[in-house]
């Protein structure tokens, strides 16, 4: 059985799985790192990426355009954020509240909302939307062994992967990214420096939801092609224990969502070849990583100081 683990292609398989999975992960992280970088604790990411996930398999579904599709998910996750930002920037309402609140109605929402327009999430005609295919690029997808995992994936994979250093540029070597990091530090010398704290932050929720929603919009427009109710399935919240356990830094955030899909990757692999193993024991290996990250984190953790706390002008 061991042979079969260690074959060249049961390990690009892994390797490809590794990074289609993070995808999603990877991409709503970066929103909700810009946005906790300003300050603002968003709990919401979960509701945000299923209603990207609803809205964008919807909009697809009816159009058969995946342009339009991506869009309406980025715009439905954004919809989200504004209420999110309205209620902890405007309103200056408990951010841990307003999060599960949010999680809350993007949950019974997009299940009434498919059974309103679809029927029964049981029925035997399961509604379906075009997915997008693979994209191999040019030359690089024939490097061997590399090129089958990192250059023969989805566009939206792509893009996942070059939100991390562009985010990393944005923060750490611009102007409004350093005005993000300072906000999340001391909103009070950004205010006296004359900038609008509640308008950088209304601005880093929003980018937050956009990407919560681009993330959603993987599950149902690159992966699945069908929509399920709770089909985000808790990938937003590993998108928030993974800023923690990355520490807030991109790159950080990159590897522990690639540790936490190789496991992804590798317990569907041995449930595949047949390993005789209780699967419980596959299934929790990702999340059992997700903790052990987050407690880790615990002695390291750099978070910004006033991550959480409603600014108000004295």
């Amino acid at each position: 059985m061991l042979t079969d683990i260690f074959q060249w292609t049961i390990i690009i398989s892994i390797l490809a799985a590794t990074i289609r999975i993070a995808t999603p992960i990877v991409i709503a992280a970066m929103g909700e790192l810009v946005t906790e970088r300003s300050g603002v604790m968003n709990l919401g990411v979960e509701g945000m990426m299923l209603m990207g996930a609803y809205v964008g398999f919807m909009v697809g579904n009816q159009t058969d355009s995946l342009f339009l599709a991506t869009l309406a998910a980025m715009l439905a996750g954004a919809g989200m954020a504004l209420i999110m930002a309205f209620m902890a920037v405007t309103l200056k309402v408990d951010q841990t509240v307003t999060g599960l609140a949010l999680n809350l109605l993007a949950l019974g929402l997009s299940f009434y909302w498919y059974r309103v327009a679809y029927g029964s999430s049981g029925s035997a005609s399961t509604p379906t939307t075009r997915i997008f295919d693979v994209l191999p690029i040019p030359l690089l997808s024939r490097i061997p062994f590399l090129g089958e995992i990192l250059f023969a994936q989805y566009l939206l994979t792509y893009i996942g992967l070059a939100l991390v250093p562009l985010i990393w540029i944005f923060l750490y070597r611009t102007r409004y990214g350093l005005l993000v990091r300072c906000l999340g530090e001391n909103p009070q010398a950004v205010d006296m420096k004359g900038y609008s704290v509640g308008r950088i932050q209304y601005l880093s929720v929003l980018f937050g939801g956009l990407m919560g929603g681009l993330g959603g919009s993987f599950l149902t427009l690159a992966s699945a092609g069908v929509f399920v109710p709770e089909i985000s399935a808790g990938r937003g919240w590993l998108a928030i224990v993974l800023v923690i356990a990355g520490n807030w830094s991109p790159v950080r955030i990159l590897w522990a969502a690639l540790i936490f899909a190789f496991l992804d990757a590798f317990q569907l692999q041995m449930q595949g070849l047949g390993i005789k193993l209780p699967y419980q024991i596959f299934l929790a290996l990702p999340y059992l990583f997700a903790i052990l990250a987050l407690i880790l984190s615990h002695t390291r953790s750099q978070a910004p100081e006033a991550l959480g706390k409603p600014y108000s002008r004295e």
